[in-house]
């Protein structure tokens, strides 16, 4: 391992503000801005006041005060990591389309780190007495997410680095943190989820002992990103981190613990985690739009505080789904389960595997895309394979074909109501844990609903216009200064199986004005023989029919014009 800093691979989070400054992405407040009354609820206006997701932008907060007028030195990041697309494509370094084979990738290919000395992180170290002299956590401008709610300042993007004192396999998982003095610190792993930093809890309480643990408020954009992702226990996030970009991650050893943690971290906490004792913890506002209430969970001993001179400290909006804690964990939780269904499951055929966002907290309702030829053994396995996943806590599990958005719910419940039958397509598993959300007290279990809404056979064509004439009036619309076009799908009309020549022609004639002609022809086939209704399979009799459609509009794309959800 190396001994000095060698040239880095990725951006640290200052040369990401640089960036976004750059692109136009950033809104730097240099007004005073209460963090325990002001800050959340301003950037929280982006994501609940009708604003577009591609509008979205980060905000770096450079004069912090708080309701007793304390001015803080460090400026706080919200919505930096991951306010819309553009952020996050930014800060991985990858283009949106190939992020999820990238974090496939990683997962597959990490990299070891480098351990350097004189790391940024610890250009300024407090501890001891001096985290009791102004120096400790309430030197951290953390904000209050939830103000009237919250019963404290919470860190939101702290990223909880433990290790296995059995392997020495090191953890770094995104938990809470409740501040509770300079010098205590809550920590909230995630039980119910059976995160790597409770597991390692458990080991070190076996032990008798307390559990070493060193917490980063800050880091280049790979760290945070990686520290979302629900990886499996023998993979260590910091060496995925180094995946991401095919370069190793820069580490130092912290103080006080024996971890190591990112070189560029902009602050880390250090300390060991009581597994003797737990204390009271909450109210705060979660993911799964509830507030959740008081409970007994571990807290952490600050035996140091290391940070840069020039520290800044990232906070993220997070509670009531879409936020930018969701938009971090989205990719990952996707590729994840692509990864799952199609490398470790074998399943052919799934093209896509969508969480959705908006309220719903990525882990309920998830849809899985798959090829049109796929067979229907195949989508169950998928749909059972999702469900299996025990991080994915899926409730509601569907399948579609590639035609349908899933980011589109209207979509998916147009599939669902047209393209599955309940007693043929339906299956409920039974007996699942409740997973993440508000505790039930009428039943500790839960179950999964799985809905097969894919096509099964051919189907009539979509009733719009074909592509061609709804991209001529898109032109047109333009022209004459209407707003800004959002396309959803499906919205040019397409074949599904049931189109053929004699209907392509009578079509082909109707746009040119000589539908006069089919009448002429459609008199010549008059019948008596035959009742109300009765399908008309084909003008010609000699002539079976085929897809004229199909093979006029080629095969079925969703580029030019751009879909609102993408």
């Amino acid at each position: 391992m190396s001994m000095s800093m060698p040239a880095r691979g990725y951006r640290d989070l200052h040369e990401h503000i640089a960036a976004l400054r750059e692109a136009g992405l950033l809104i730097e407040v240099d007004r005073r801005i209460n963090k325990d009354t002001e800050m959340h609820p301003l950037v929280r206006w982006q994501f609940r006041g009708g604003i577009d997701a591609e509008d979205r932008k980060a905000f770096l907060f450079t004069n912090v005060t708080d309701s007793k007028g304390r001015a803080f030195d460090i400026p706080v990041l919200v919505c930096g990591l991951a306010a819309n697309s553009r952020v996050y494509e930014m800060g991985m370094g990858v283009p949106l389309a190939e992020i999820k084979e990238n974090w496939i990738r990683a997962m597959n290919a990490p990299v070891e780190p480098n351990r350097v000395n004189g790391a940024p992180c610890q250009e300024i170290v407090y501890r001891d007495g001096e985290l009791l002299n102004g120096h400790g956590l309430d030197a951290l401008p953390v904000p209050i997410s939830s103000p009237g709610w919250d019963n404290a300042p919470y860190t939101t993007s702290s990223h909880f680095i433990t290790k296995d004192p059995d392997t020495g396999v090191q953890n770094m998982g995104n938990y809470r943190g409740m501040l509770k003095a300079p010098n205590r610190i809550g920590m909230n792993p995630s039980i119910e989820l059976r995160t790597g930093g409770y597991m390692h809890w458990e080991a070190w309480k076996r032990r008798d002992e307390p559990m070493p643990c060193a917490i980063v408020l800050g880091a280049p954009p790979i760290v945070s990103f990686t520290a979302v992702q629900k990886l499996p226990e023998r993979l260590d996030e910091l060496w995925v981190s180094g995946g991401l970009v095919g370069k190793p991650l820069n580490v130092t050893r912290a103080r006080t613990v024996d971890l190591l943690v990112p070189a560029e971290a902009e602050v880390v906490i250090e300390g060991f985690v009581s597994t003797e004792l737990l204390e009271p913890e909450a109210p705060f506002g979660e993911s799964h739009g509830h507030v959740n209430l008081q409970e007994y969970n571990g807290y952490v001993d600050v035996t140091a505080i290391t940070r840069r001179r020039d520290a800044i400290i990232t906070s993220w909006v997070s509670q009531v789904t879409p936020s930018e804690s969701s938009a971090i964990k989205r990719p990952a939780y996707e590729a994840a389960q692509i990864e799952h269904l199609r490398d470790h499951l074998g399943i052919k055929g799934v093209k896509h595997v969508a969480t959705h966002e908006p309220l719903t907290s990525l882990h309920k309702l998830i849809v899985v895309v798959v090829a049109r030829e796929t067979p229907r053994t195949e989508i169950w396995r998928a749909l059972y394979g999702v469900a299996s996943l025990r991080r994915a806590e899926g409730k509601w599990v569907i399948a579609v074909n590639e035609d349908i958005d899933p980011d589109d719910t209207n979509a998916v419940f147009w599939a669902m109501s047209y393209r599955s039958k309940p007693h043929r397509d339906v299956e409920i598993l039974k007996h699942k844990d409740e997973g993440h959300g508000p505790r039930s007290l009428l039943d500790s279990e839960d179950s999964a609903v799985l809905v097969d809404a894919t096509l099964k056979e051919t189907f009539p064509p979509v009733s719009l216009p074909k592509r061609q004439y709804m991209e001529a009036a898109a032109e047109i619309w333009n022209e004459l200064g209407l707003p800004k076009l959002r396309p959803e799908r499906p919205w040019f009309g397409y074949d599904l199986g049931e189109w053929n020549e004699d209907l392509e022609t009578m079509a082909r004639r109707a746009v040119r004005s000589e539908y006069w002609e089919t009448g002429r022809i459609i008199a010549q086939r008059r019948r008596g023989d035959v009742s109300m209704n009765t399908e008309v399979r084909t003008l010609d009799e000699g002539n079976p029919g085929a897809s004229g459609s199909a093979s006029e509009e080629g095969e079925l794309t969703w580029d030019g014009l751009t879909d609102a959800s993408r």
